[in-house]
């Protein structure tokens, strides 16, 4: 799948030979894509049928904020027009929900108050905008994630009052805004990123007159923000990468010393930054995107120090920790969004030049050098995928169209195909494992943990990739709880594990009285699902309680 060729053994000089090698004949390239409306600070958004959706940002001219809004189609390369946005806006959010509509919120205007308090809600099947609930306070450059339980955290920001530390989450089945905890720092410019676990971790960012090196996690279940590991370097104006291995990747950015070349990695599991290899150019403003062979594609950016606009590239191996250069973009820019489309190309879109918002996107290919012939083909309407479900689609040339061969009977057939899924949400990757499958249709074993919204499922067969179908990943419909284990432990603490939908989050509250309002019991935490369906929780607090009754509750 990452345009690799493995040669194992064969008949060498002084016999049968153990050895093998690879090699790969990829050429990665840049080309111009179809000219767009000129604008930056914009958002794009991949659609579930597979078009990609930019909205707003600020054009070349006065007024400066766009309310206008188009759609790429990749099969076509040509962008049309869609329905306006109901407000211009520039520095605001996008989120594809669950339902397929996309969510616009905040940002900032043409006119008084320039930072927008509204939201507004796009239907792919009709092209058009309607008004929904608007934010408690008016922010931009704030970020916005798609949670577990299908509603959306929105954090920080700027606003009229400065740098903000509040956040407010949207409910879409109500169309309402509500406050929640808020963050330990305020902080805008910052990065979001949903993690595997369902957490999301918000890090660095301008909290004060200068770049943050702070970070906390947002625990879904418990609605509260709690401190974890520091950057090793504080950074704002910077990208934030989730890696198919569960970490997360912290680029670039604009620090105390000025432009960042260095980059670091957070490990859910320790809670802790680690230096990695750093950029070859420093930079600010740039984009970046998970390729589907896990790498990781860095573009574009400003450094004044280096000639200002940047159009240089470059890779990111998380086997190696280093980076190599990937060709240069056809024009230097800053603050362009980037998108991995379908057909496996990621597109550069916008962005400001030195003769200010460009008018167009460029494409980066990896060169794989496949016959197009050669894809596998998904049928449109993948049925809808819960967590823990099978993954079940049907298609054609499901089954390689040629293996490796010797020039003799010695072949590697691609038979089984591979299957990667990878969410719209944060990128989050993972392999199916096949189960059932023919050249036409495929069944998977039941899927693990995947973030709830869309995914991108894409075919690989003997190493040629299909043009990814999406599907919907739905939110978990939580049941009665089952218990399935209880007991003391040593240290005077009490254990329980519970069964329940895979991907169901769920919260723990405990009171000495069971006859006690609910709303009188404490709330001690939530639940940590540790395999799909199966739910456990410790209370490290029963030591000196002669007895303690817990009350388990899905949000």
């Amino acid at each position: 799948p990452n345009g690799e060729v493995l040669i194992v053994g064969g008949l060498g000089v002084d016999g049968a030979t153990a050895e093998a090698e690879k090699g790969t004949l990829a050429q990665a390239r840049w080309t111009n894509g179809a000219a767009m409306t000129a604008r930056s600070g914009h958002t794009a958004t991949l659609l579930p049928n597979g078009n990609l959706l930019v909205a707003g940002g600020s054009g070349d001219g006065y007024p400066t904020a766009l309310a206008r809004t188009d759609a790429y189609e990749p099969a076509t390369n040509a962008w049309s027009e869609t329905g306006a946005m109901l407000a211009a806006r520039q520095n605001h959010t996008a989120t594809l929900l669950p339902d397929g509509r996309v969510l616009a919120a905040g940002g900032y205007g043409n006119s008084y108050p320039y930072y927008l308090a509204g939201a507004e809600l796009y239907d792919s099947q009709t092209g058009a905008w309607t008004a929904t609930g608007s934010l408690a306070t008016g922010r931009r450059r704030h970020t916005a994630t798609l949670l577990p339980s299908g509603k959306v955290l929105l954090a920080g920001g700027e606003g009229g009052p400065g740098t903000s530390s509040t956040a407010e989450l949207f409910n879409p089945a109500t169309g309402r805004w509500a406050a929640t905890a808020a963050m330990g720092t305020a902080r805008n410019r910052h990065s979001a990123t949903l993690l595997s676990n369902g957490k999301t971790l918000v890090a660095g960012g301008l909290g004060g007159s200068s770049a943050d090196t702070t970070a906390e996690l947002y625990d879904p279940a418990m609605e509260i923000w709690t401190p974890t590991g520091r950057l090793l370097t504080g950074r704002r104006d910077h990208t934030a990468t989730l890696l198919a291995n569960g970490k997360v990747l912290a680029v670039g950015g604009d620090g105390s010393a000025g432009y960042l070349a260095s980059a670091e990695l957070y490990d859910p599991a320790t809670g802790q930054w680690t230096a990695t290899g750093p950029l070859n150019t420093a930079r600010r403003w740039h984009a970046a995107v998970l390729l589907p062979d896990s790498t990781v594609l860095v573009a574009g950016g400003w450094n004044g120090n280096a000639g200002g606009y940047l159009s240089s590239a470059e890779r990111y191996d998380p086997a190696t920790g280093m980076w190599t250069p990937a060709g240069s973009m056809p024009t230097a820019r800053e603050y362009p969004s980037a998108t991995l489309l379908p057909d496996g190309r990621a597109l550069f879109a916008g962005g400001n030049t030195s003769l200010g918002p460009f008018p167009g996107a460029e494409l980066f290919d990896r060169g794989l050098n496949f016959s197009v012939s050669w894809r596998p083909q998904i049928a449109p309407g993948i049925p809808p995928l819960y967590p823990g479900d099978c993954l079940a689609f049907i298609g054609s040339a499901l089954r390689s169209v040629s293996g490796g061969s010797a020039g003799s009977t010695q072949d590697s057939p691609g038979d089984a195909p591979l299957v990667q899924v990878r969410s719209l949400e944060n990128g989050q990757t993972l392999w199916a494992t096949p189960m059932n499958w023919t050249a036409n249709s495929y069944t998977s074993a039941p899927v693990g943990s995947l973030a709830i919204g869309h995914a991108l499922v894409t075919v690989v067969a003997n190493g040629v990739p299909s043009i990814g179908g999406i599907v919907g990943v739905r939110v978990p419909v939580a049941t009665t709880p089952t218990l399935s284990a209880a007991k003391p432990l040593p240290s005077g603490g009490f254990q329980f594990s519970f069964t329940n939908s895979p991907g169901a989050l769920f919260r723990v509250a405990a009171a000495t009285n069971v006859a006690l309002a609910s709303s009188n019991w404490t709330l001690l935490g939530s639940a940590s699902e540790t395999s799909p369906g199966l739910f456990h929780f410790t209370d490290p607090q029963t030591t000196n309680l002669p007895r303690r009754f817990y009350r388990v509750r899905s949000p």
